[in-house]
């Protein structure tokens, strides 16, 4: 089973996995370290990742991006409408969803942003179970702070059609504080000042800061602050601008019409700011960018800050809130963290620098992998198939949720709201809510707070219906109780239901002064008489039975969730045979070019003329064939072809192949007397070597006959002592 982490950014995703007793991130089929999140369409297939990055300025209308933006989203909501300028693809309304319109196939297609999400982690899965050589299931997901409700539930649709079980979806900024803390040994105990740390992630399209105590063993995220309209693609789009008006007046084209060029100078101007966060200046250099024009120009550091500056003037904003809310100062800060790709700014990193007092600044994360080996350490530890460290993570809610219902007639003074969940307790939660109904009733759950949601995401969490609610025999309310819950995922539920009774119940007394075990004056005890121990009765809630809970929330129909799930493994089928098809084809297309080469080369003593001829002829045929009725034919008849080069050019690959194996086993027979030659001369020289030492070994002195003569046998001396003995 693997442990995978997925940082899914806005443009591009990371995927850590845990293995070897550490954290690898893993690369892509071109090696790249990070996948592009791009989602591609043509009259063949899907294109994704790599492959629609490729094709993207060619195939504009027809590639999404920026899908994490539009997940859970309404094509009506100010944010989907801003997110067109980032976007090729035309965006639209998809049964109230926002999605796309796109020519898929040879004919004009709608995708909700979940299916689009759930097609890019199916390639993400893919990736992974590739370079684990395993099936993948097991996953942790990275989503910004500011995912309301219906974004996360909206995310683990995508991942379920994908085939992914998501154990956690986890905050970014949290995934890297664990990645942080989990590797930390000299963190203080339970008894010590905690270390605080303030973590700064500003990427590519949003900006998040978080405060975050560590102790030994454990995180607590205190407060978190977001500018979701702030990354580096606000630079870029700044650079882009600046350079439309430029070439407008030196060149006389207006890029702003022209959607490829726009793009074109949008990939540009990103590569120029990852030059000037290292040099003073940098060129911009575009052949033909419109109209056979060639642009080129030249931009240095402080011009760019200037394009930039009412952006600059927010970097400290929302620091600023996450140490108010945290309630500290500054000063309080231990360590100033910075992560993400648009942190190595040097405007960016001389602002925060100077708020806290022109301290360092720590860079000890890799900027661009932390929060993908945060997110494969959350799922390691949630993961029943990987120790690791014990490591408790306690992240906080981000917006207020309150229930509202109707008011019972028979209780005129009741409340009607209650906020549940306040912003800043500690997620995951768990409240039980009382209420005395006669009747069954219904709650709602909602967003206290509206005003501080993204765009216009609507504050309705869910609905819930609760039933079996009765009064009892004497007329009197039944006492309701309700488990509200925000999980793991930051998702909100009422999880059960039930209805108590008060009861008396009787229940033992200590009296004052009572003589305990093994005191010495237990006269009684001694004696045999048990004095009978005082009880009390009190009355206490007991459970007398559940009360069923219908609910009503933003996720998608489970029906429709299964029509997208058989659509996206029928597109997955259609995209391997597709890309196995041009397999076959290239397969053929070099079949041709290798054997037209090698007929006239190694093949050439193994064919007679004939032979030649009609393997020639047959190469000129298919040749013609494939680049005429051929271009786009079945897998099978790619196949079908290839066989009929194999027929014909078989018998003298075979020759060749059989003189290629004679002559082989002519060196390995050679080489194998040659190696017993070695060991004959070897065993020969070792013998002639051990005989030459006993030679020079020195002879055994031999004793004189005639000191042998007067040396008396053993058997004789026996009997003379024998005789002695007896006289």
């Amino acid at each position: 089973m693997s442990v995978v982490g997925i940082d899914f950014g806005a443009q591009s995703t990371k995927i850590g996995v845990a293995r070897n007793k550490g954290i690898d991130i893993i690369t892509n089929e071109v090696s790249n370290r990070q996948t592009p999140s791009l989602v591609g369409f043509s009259a063949k297939s899907r294109h994704i990742g790599e492959a629609a990055k490729t094709q993207e300025t060619s195939n504009l209308k027809n590639t999404v991006g920026n899908l994490k933006r539009l997940i859970g989203r309404t094509f009506s909501d100010p944010d989907v409408q801003l997110e067109q300028q980032y976007t090729g693809a035309q965006l639209c309304d998809v049964n109230g969803q926002a999605g796309v319109e796109v020519s898929y196939l040879g004919k004009k297609e709608k995708f909700t942003a979940i299916q689009l999400v759930a097609m890019y982690l199916t390639k993400i899965r893919d990736i992974a179970a590739k370079e684990l050589k395993t099936a993948v299931s097991d996953v942790t997901i990275s989503v910004p702070a500011w995912f309301t409700d219906v974004q996360r539930r909206a995310m683990l649709d995508a991942a379920e059609i994908a085939g992914l079980k998501v154990l956690r979806l986890i905050n970014d900024t949290t995934a890297t504080a664990l990645g942080y803390g989990i590797t930390k040994l000299d963190l203080p105990g339970p008894e010590e000042k905690p270390r605080r740390v303030m973590f700064v992630d500003i990427g590519y399209s949003d900006y998040t800061a978080s405060v975050v105590e560590f102790r030994k063993g454990e995180l607590n995220v205190k407060a978190t602050a977001f500018d979701h309209h702030f990354g580096g693609r606000d630079f870029d789009k700044a650079l882009t601008e600046h350079f439309a008006d430029e070439f407008k007046e030196k060149f006389k084209i207006d890029i702003r019409t022209h959607p490829k060029a726009w793009n074109r100078t949008l990939a540009a101007a990103e590569k120029l700011k990852k030059i000037l966060s290292a040099n003073p200046a940098a060129p911009l250099s575009i052949e033909s960018l419109m109209e056979d024009v060639d642009v080129r120009t030249i931009v240095k550091r402080d011009e760019l800050e200037t394009m930039v500056k009412s952006l600059l003037d927010r970097v400290t904003v929302p620091i600023e809130q996450a140490l108010a809310e945290a309630k500290l100062k500054p000063e309080d800060i231990d360590f100033i963290e910075l992560v993400g790709g648009s942190t190595r700014v040097p405007a960016i990193k001389d602002a925060i620098s100077k708020f806290f007092g022109n301290r360092n600044l720590s860079f000890t994360l890799n900027q661009d992998e932390a929060i993908a080996r945060g997110c494969a350490f959350s799922c390691a530890i949630l993961s029943p198939v990987f120790r690791v460290r014990d490591f408790s993570v306690h992240d906080i809610v981000t917006y207020p949720i309150e229930f509202t219902w109707e008011q019972s007639p028979e209780i005129p003074d009741e409340d009607t709201s209650l906020t549940v969940f306040n912003r800043g307790n500690v997620m995951p939660s768990t409240k039980i809510l009382t209420f005395y109904r006669k009747q069954p009733f219904d709650l709602e759950a909602r967003y206290a707070q509206p005003d501080m949601l993204p765009g216009k995401i609507s504050p309705w969490v869910g609905r819930f219906s609760v039933k079996g609610v009765k009064a009892d025999a004497n007329d009197d309310f039944m006492i309701c109780k309700l488990k509200a819950r925000l999980n793991l995922h930051g998702i909100l539920n009422l999880e059960s239901g039930y209805y108590v009774e008060d009861m008396e119940v009787e229940e033992p007394v200590n009296e004052e002064g009572e003589k305990k075990d093994g005191d010495a004056m237990d006269t009684d005890a001694a004696n045999g008489d048990e004095q009978p121990k005082k009880t009390r009765k009190v009355k206490k809630q007991v459970r007398k039975g559940d009360l069923p809970i219908s609910s009503a929330t933003p996720a998608i129909e489970p029906s429709i969730k299964e029509s997208w799930f058989e659509r996206e493994n029928s597109m997955y089928m259609e995209d391997k045979l597709v890309a196995e098809t041009d397999e076959k084809k290239n397969e053929l297309e070099g079949t041709i070019y290798e054997l037209r080469d090698k007929i006239d080369g190694i093949y050439a003593e193994f064919a007679s003329d004939e032979e030649k001829d009609k393997l020639r002829s047959k190469l000129t045929d298919l040749e013609d064939w494939l680049y005429e009725d051929g271009y786009d034919a079945t897998k099978s008849v790619y196949v079908a072809k290839l066989d009929e080069i194999r027929f014909v050019a078989g018998p003298i690959i075979q020759r060749y192949r059989e003189k290629q194996d004679a002559e082989r086993q002519a060196i390995l027979k050679a080489q194998e007397e040659e190696a017993a030659k070695k060991r004959a001369e070897q065993e020969a020289k070792r013998k002639a070597e051990e005989e030459a030492k006993k030679a020079e070994e020195p002879k055994q002195e031999e004793t004189p006959d005639a000191e042998m003569k007067d040396a008396p046998a053993e058997g004789e001396a026996a009997s003379e002592n024998a005789e002695g003995e007896k006289q």
